[in-house]
């Protein structure tokens, strides 16, 4: 089969038109001439309380032609340089996870030395990251040129934080010759290869050679054809979501990161937009319910709330994302609590692997496609759990959480108390995707308290070059952190300057 000349997809918003923009740029790089329909009803709204992503969304817009500062002007975005994660291995305790990974500027191989000299030293790993530097300062990642122009204070790609809703907007706004259908499937049509029709509510039918369902939590296209949903709740046990915004208060610093901030019955996202916080809380119903959520929140807030939703989730996955002739995306094909991004990135990295495919649709590119998008999620859903290996037991759920740890979690804690975290612990990713390994999870570990100096220093060896590698960047990160701008005063002049 060549090229699907004809494609439907299901839903709009964030995946919907990233589905669109990178399915026609697929097509056109392939030298096919394809067909896009896109349904998506305005009777459907968007919570809209804030959505991160990681540095692989800053990639696609560069490969899409796409302009950064355009991008974050019309989503109202801010820069996304890291987590910070307060409260996680004790209270009072915090640590951050920046996203840059230094060992790919530092010459030293393909072992992360760095990480081990900052360990055997009993400092923070990411003290040798550019990022972190700027995070203390609350700085953006671009310093300002005396023409008014912006240079970049390091060569790392860096991630946003913007609302969805506008997101999803301007993605709408760069797609060429997209048929747009304001209306509801109704109905769905199939047969032995997968789909044949779908039937809209107001009695139109639209066919197709590919489908794409991104209809979110409601699955469309994917309950039509079967797809049986994989639930993780023996793994993630938070099972509803709280949304709210916060207003920024004058002269209020901004930092460039996602605060994930550990609570009595889960955690709760403070992700900074251009204008104001995106909040929720991620919580166990087993432990607490809605009004103690909202009590909780608004005593550690010192403020009141106003809920958005209370939204009830089950983390999993399909069985199957891709069944004949469609494909599901984003929420529709899984769904993790959103600690480190997986969302939009596991759309991005989806859409990805399924365009190496559309040229060559089979069953061995079917069943090697759910393989790859299956092992995605599953990897992020462990590398999600072992931020719960906790010294925490202040309430029920940090003791029942804590006592319940996974085989996986049991047995790369085990391993990694020999040794440290090291690329060949993680299988290659297909086609070279970006993928949670070493350079996220080391971090992670580090600020829990899971790594141990004698293994550091196993690495290290006597090998000097590593000490005078970090001592050089983190003088030369300190300097660029001097020099860049201050973030909230970033996001205030791109919203008045033109693009650079």
């Amino acid at each position: 089969m060549t090229f699907p000349a004809r494609i439907a997809i299901v839903g709009g918003g964030t995946a919907g038109w990233l589905a669109a923009l990178m399915l026609q740029d697929a097509a056109k790089r392939a030298g096919a001439v394809t067909a896009i329909t896109l349904i998506e009803s305005s009777k459907f709204g968007t919570i809209g309380v804030g959505e991160g992503t990681t540095a692989v969304f800053r990639m696609m817009l560069r490969h899409l032609g796409l302009d950064e500062f355009e991008f974050l002007r019309a989503a109202e975005a801010s820069f996304k340089l890291g987590i910070r994660h307060r409260d996680w291995r004790r209270l009072g305790h915090h640590y951050d996870g920046p996203i840059d990974d230094p060992h790919l500027v530092a010459g030293l191989g393909t072992q992360p030395l760095l990480d081990a000299y900052q360990i055997s030293k009993g400092r923070s790993v990411s003290e040798t990251h550019l990022f972190q530097h700027l995070i203390n300062a609350a700085k953006s990642p671009y310093a300002q040129k005396p023409d008014g122009g912006y240079i970049a204070a390091g060569p790392f790609h860096h991630a946003f934080h913007f609302d969805q809703a506008l997101a999803g907007k301007y993605l709408k706004s760069k797609t060429k010759n997209v048929t747009l259908i304001d209306d509801q499937v109704s109905g769905v049509d199939t047969g032995p290869q997968g789909i044949t029709a779908l039937h809209l509510e107001s009695g139109q039918q639209i066919e197709a050679d590919f489908f794409i369902d991104c209809s979110g939590f409601r699955r469309v296209l994917m309950r039509a054809l079967g797809a049986k949903w994989l639930s993780f709740s023996h793994m993630l046990v938070l099972n509803r979501a709280m949304p709210f915004w916060l207003e920024y208060t004058p002269g209020e610093k901004i930092l460039p990161v996602t605060t994930a901030w550990a609570q009595g019955a889960g955690w709760m996202w403070q992700i900074p937009t251009a204008t104001r916080y995106g909040c929720g809380y991620v919580y166990s119903d087993a432990h607490i319910t809605a009004d103690q959520a909202k009590a909780e929140i608004e005593t550690a807030l010192g403020r009141p709330i106003e809920v958005r939703s209370d939204i009830k989730i089950d983390p999993g996955r399909q069985d199957r994302t891709w069944i004949g002739n469609c494909v599901s995306v984003g929420l529709a094909s899984s769904f993790l609590e959103p600690l480190e991004a997986t969302s939009i990135h596991g759309t991005v990295v989806q859409l990805m692997l399924l365009t190496g495919y559309l040229s060559k649709i089979n069953d061995t590119s079917r069943a090697q496609y759910n393989a790859d998008a299956a092992r995605q999620v599953e990897d992020y859903r462990d590398f999600v759990r072992m931020h719960y290996v906790s010294e925490r037991r202040d309430t029920a759920f940090w003791r029942d959480v804590t006592a319940n740890h996974p085989d996986v979690v049991k047995d790369r804690l085990a391993k990694w108390a020999r040794k440290l975290p090291e690329p060949s612990d993680f299988a290659p990713f297909p086609q070279g995707l970006p993928h949670v390994e070493q350079q996220l999870y080391t971090p992670v570990l580090d600020g829990l308290g899971l790594l141990r100096r004698p293994a550091a220093a196993l690495m290290l060896g006597d090998a000097p070059k590593p000490a005078r590698v970090a001592r050089s960047l983190i003088q030369e990160y300190r300097a660029a952190a001097a020099l860049a701008m201050d973030h909230r005063a970033f996001m205030n002049s791109l919203q008045m300057e033109p693009t650079p």
